[in-house]
């Protein structure tokens, strides 16, 4: 182990861990494994054309909005992964400012959001795969979309029960290669991630300068509703409010770089370097693209009608459309493995606290990888199950994605919310000083809190109001993610008051010799 490493180690023993994963990840990884997560290229490509169906192309302003938004949440996360630099990132910081019962249940629906959002994210593949070549549309489709051509095989509507159940054969099969990733070390996880990573810059980046290229009208298309707020009591805001169902999707897991933290060298500088860049990184790019892709789309209302997808093909044509499409494709491999290597990480933290079930098992690091390999089958055990349920339901697809958007929000909250009494009495300014100057907000730190409390409350409203037009017109439908989250929570309050409650402190494997300090 080197001098580095050592002090790191010691430094996690003052938060009462022995050091058992593999402390390897570099800045570059460290930003990866945040930006992989957010990934635009997935995010964007898979959900675009929910903003333009409902917003139209002015849709587009709905993505500054969020951006600003989420930067306040990941400035609080930035100055809490420099002072806690554990794995397990809204679980442990939720811990070191609330309390256990109320960390308990912050890391709860952050798990569950972690699980819900892989199988979402491996959905991505049937809006791109099939676009690419008709051979990945495996199960024909019985209605064509609307306007589509005479191959069914490309032109499935999104509802149609084929364009679900082949999306679940993709899904699994994403998710195969997932588990066994994680399965093989952080450091194969890490090098995957860094080339997928790499290509989705480089793709991003050219994508948007040959859209800038070819741009056929002016800026006056961002402004264009297309007539979409007419249905709406409140005009064309209450249409921009599900429109910014894409950029509430692309915009979180920036704390993934703080969910690594115990396998990155000098993570308490490290980290929120990595939380910031990799948010600021993505929202930049994202919002470029969208801005000239709507310039440069041909004829509006095909190219709109699958988002950036059908925009890319419109504009480059087939060969070099496709060679684009390839590229998300990675990128939406690499985006499902890093929430995968989250979800796998916040199950061991919560399990070395003893605060799951299965607790020594889930986190037993194993001894050639060192990497916790139950949690990572488990995650992908449950990641399947999740997408089976999108089998005999369509319009579950949208359901899974806003499930996993509220839950990641309401985990946020748990974090801001008592971070924000902390500031009141005084946080960090009461904790030991330190000789190396850490990442901090100053004065504006109660500023942004609040702001990013606000803005949490308001996407969490945003996403479990039942509308018809959003969810679909069944009840079940309309208020499945209100369902969903009362019964994680509820499941959750029941596990821990039930059973954890007592149960929780430091696995003796887990537990470092020297006393938990602050």
């Amino acid at each position: 182990m080197s001098q580095e490493q050592h002090a790191d180690s010691a430094d996690l023993a003052q938060f009462g861990y022995n050091q058992k994963l593999d402390r390897s990840l570099g800045s570059f990884s460290s930003f990866a494994a945040g930006f992989s997560y957010i990934s635009i290229l997935t995010g964007m490509f898979q959900t675009s054309y929910l903003g333009f169906f409902f917003a139209g192309p002015a849709f587009l302003w709905a993505w500054p909005v969020v951006f600003v938004g989420q930067l306040m949440v990941a400035l609080q996360f930035a100055e809490l992964s420099a002072h806690y630099p554990l794995a397990g990132s809204v679980y442990q910081w939720s811990k070191q400012v609330a309390n256990k019962s109320w960390a308990w249940n912050t890391g709860w629906m952050y798990l569950a959001a972690q699980i819900v959002t892989v199988p979402a994210v491996a959905l991505g593949y049937q809006v791109i795969l099939p676009q690419i070549s008709p051979k990945f549309q495996l199960i024909d489709c019985t209605v064509p979309k609307a306007g589509a051509a005479a191959d069914l095989t490309v032109n499935c509507g999104y509802l149609d029960p084929a364009f679900a159940k082949n999306a679940i054969i993709l899904g699994l099969v994403l998710v195969a290669f997932t588990t066994i990733v994680n399965m093989s070390g952080i450091r194969i996880t890490a090098l995957i991630n860094n080339i997928g990573v790499a290509a989705e810059l480089i793709g991003a980046v050219l994508l948007i300068a040959l859209l800038a290229v070819n741009i056929t009208r002016g800026p006056g298309i961002w402004f264009h509703t297309n007539g979409t707020g007419a249905g709406h009591d409140w005009g064309w805001f209450g249409a921009v409010l599900l429109g910014a169902y894409m950029p509430l999707y692309v915009m979180y897991g920036f704390d993934t770089a703080g969910s690594l933290a115990e396998e990155t060298a000098d993570p308490r500088r490290t980290a929120p370097r990595a939380v910031i860049r990799a948010l600021f990184t993505a929202g930049i790019m994202g919002f470029i693209l969208i801005a000239v892709g709507e310039m440069a789309a041909g004829n509006t209302n095909a190219a709109f009608s699958n988002g950036l997808a059908t925009i890319t093909k419109d504009v480059f044509g087939d060969t070099w459309g496709n060679l684009f499409l390839i590229d998300v494709v990675l990128a939406i491999s690499v985006c499902c493995l890093a929430i995968h290597a989250a979800s796998v990480r916040i199950l061991f933290a919560m399990a070395r606290d003893n605060n799951l079930p299965g607790a020594a098992s889930l986190a037993r690091v194993s001894g050639k990888a060192k990497v916790p390999v139950v949690p990572a089958v488990l995650v992908g055990a449950l990641s399947a199950l999740v997408l089976l349920f999108n089998w005999y339901n369509p319009a579950a697809f949208t359901i899974v994605i806003s499930c996993g958007i509220a839950f990641m929000y309401l985990a946020y909250l748990g974090v801001t919310i008592p971070l924000l009494q902390r500031r009141l009495a005084g946080w960090p300014g009461n904790m030991p000083d330190r000789k190396d100057r850490l990442f901090s907000l100053g004065k504006w730190a109660i500023l942004t809190n609040v702001i990013a409390i606000v803005w949490g409350l308001a996407g969490v409203f945003n996403l479990l109001w039942p509308r018809a037009d959003f969810y679909g017109t069944k009840w079940y439908q309309q208020y499945g993610v209100l369902f969903a989250t009362v019964l994680v929570i509820g499941a959750g309050l029941v596990i821990y008051y039930g059973v954890q409650e007592k149960k929780t402190g430091v696995l003796e494997e887990h537990r470092a010799a020297v006393p938990a300090g602050d």
